[in-house]
């Protein structure tokens, strides 16, 4: 199996006595401290939405767009999907 580019480097360089330098991708190492509880919020809204559309019979929380107030639950739901995605 042939040898990585990176691997080939650096036994050229200890043969040659030289310093190697290998560099990492400089990323953020911690989540922004507006996202988890941003995506908490989300989740939360979104069972309140669905639990009170239930819970009041289709009548609530939004009375003139019936049964698209699943929708709207579901989009908050996913949005804290989305957002738990970029958590680390």
């Amino acid at each position: 199996m042939p040898k990585s580019k990176l691997r080939k480097k650096v036994a050229e360089a200890r043969a040659h006595n030289q310093e190697v330098v290998v560099e990492t991708p400089h990323g953020p190492l911690e989540s922004p401290k507006w996202l988890a509880p941003t995506m908490v919020a989300a989740f939360l809204i979104g069972l309140f939405w669905i639990v009170i559309f239930y819970v009041t019979q289709t009548q609530y929380p939004i009375p003139g767009i019936g049964a698209w107030n699943m929708i709207v639950g579901f989009s908050f739901i996913g949005v804290g999907f989305s957002l738990a995605t970029r958590w680390r």
